[in-house]
């Protein structure tokens, strides 16, 4: 019988928080996810108390792990400051989990807040982080919001780059809202590699992970910051991705956990912005350039997304979302413009489907304009050389 969260929770009851409470009774722990013996959870508590309650986190990944059925435990320590609080020199909490059960998450305070700090200002330190094991090259797509096609566009960029020579892999750090495995109609879960990693799945000669391939398609991820750092990582460093000459990775949308996570764990290589033509989607596209130049990672450049609409039965164009501002952004700050995607409704019924233009109508107009995306990113990531990814400080 699968393992149930209402098995973990009464093994949980034997865990005792520093004042001698069931943990599943202190109001510190999160829901608790269970998918295929893999079981998520954190713990959450005021940062000056979180060196007591690193025992507790231990005592309960061990409970969990003693629970028949369970393959895997992932188990978070978070350290929050309380409502009004000053912030300490250096960030509160940093966890680091590994899934199979024998890693370790640690939440540090250091320091003593000062009667009235400045206000913090970030630096940023290069200092050498490795890259994935034969991994030639990380890049990101992103997007300041949402629903402007980002993951439609980041697997046909894949799909691009593969149809060049590549030898690619997509890893879909949208751990909200994962749509890869959708997109590239891969269906299963993946399977474990010596018993710590697990293998990349694979659709269309890419080589893939999701945490949408872990758990099931309409349960809800409530996961804190920390969470889903740990998620990223594993996914980045615990998986048999093999040799691969670039990793496209689909960033979630806006500037927050996953994108500082990706650009302080690996080096990326560029992030390519998804925007439409609108003066609305162009704001947050500039916030996302913002971004990537403050923590260091070359942006590659624009794509207009929904750039105008052919209609399919007399090819009357219509700029629905207006047309020509990704173009115009681009020139304005100084970064490259990789091309335009028309609204078509065959590039929305084939990645419904988990058909992506590119694979299943290689010879059409809109695989060819994919094709020179991929062709255009392929160039630049050429010229760039490595990079060392940063390391963000908070100073006072």
């Amino acid at each position: 019988m699968p393992v149930t969260k209402t098995e973990i929770l009464a093994a949980l009851e034997a865990v005792k928080s520093p004042e001698g409470t069931p943990l599943p009774k202190t109001g510190k722990l999160s829901d608790v996810f269970v998918t295929d013996g893999k079981v998520f959870f954190s713990i959450t508590v005021d940062a000056a108390v979180v060196p007591a309650w690193e025992p507790v986190r231990k005592a309960a990944e061990t409970a969990v792990r003693a629970v028949a059925g369970v393959a895997s435990a992932l188990v978070s320590l978070t350290g929050e400051r309380a409502p009004g609080s000053a912030a300490a020199p250096r960030p509160a909490a940093a966890a680091h989990s590994h899934g199979n059960g024998h890693g370790h998450d640690h939440a540090h305070d250091h320091g003593h807040a000062p009667a009235a700090p400045a206000r913090p200002r970030p630096t940023l330190h290069e200092t050498p982080a490795p890259g994935i094991p034969g991994v030639g090259a990380i890049i990101a797509v992103a997007s300041g919001k949402g629903g402007v096609g980002k993951s439609t566009t980041a697997v046909n960029i894949a799909l691009g780059l593969r149809d060049l020579g590549m030898k690619v892999g997509m890893l879909d750090a949208d751990i909200y809202g994962p749509s890869i495995p959708k997109l590239l109609g891969i269906k299963g879960k993946p399977e474990s590699a010596g018993g710590k990693r697990i293998k990349a799945m694979e659709g269309y000669g890419l080589k893939v992970m999701s945490i949408g391939f872990l758990i099931e398609e309409e349960t809800p991820m409530i996961w804190r910051g920390p969470m889903v750092i740990s998620a990223l990582t594993q996914m980045m460093r615990e998986v048999e991705w093999g040799k691969l000459d670039i990793i496209v990775v689909d960033m979630p949308p806006g500037t927050g956990d996953a994108q500082l996570t990706m650009a302080q764990q690996v080096p990326l290589r560029g992030a390519v912005i998804v925007s439409t033509p609108q003066d609305l989607a162009l704001i947050d596209a500039r916030r996302g350039i913002a971004m990537f130049k403050r923590v260091n990672v070359p942006v590659l450049g624009i794509v207009e997304n929904m750039s105008y609409f052919l209609c399919p039965e007399c090819g009357t164009r219509s700029d629905i979302f207006g047309h020509g501002g990704a173009r115009h952004e681009a020139e304005r700050l100084g970064v490259p413009f990789l091309g335009e995607v028309p609204l078509h409704i065959d590039i929305r019924e084939k990645s419904d489907a988990g058909l992506p233009v590119v694979a299943t109508d290689p010879d059409g107009q809109h695989a060819k304009t994919y094709r020179e995306i991929a062709g255009r990113v392929r160039d630049t990531i050429a010229g760039s050389g490595g990079r060392a990814a940063p390391k963000i400080v908070i100073e006072a």
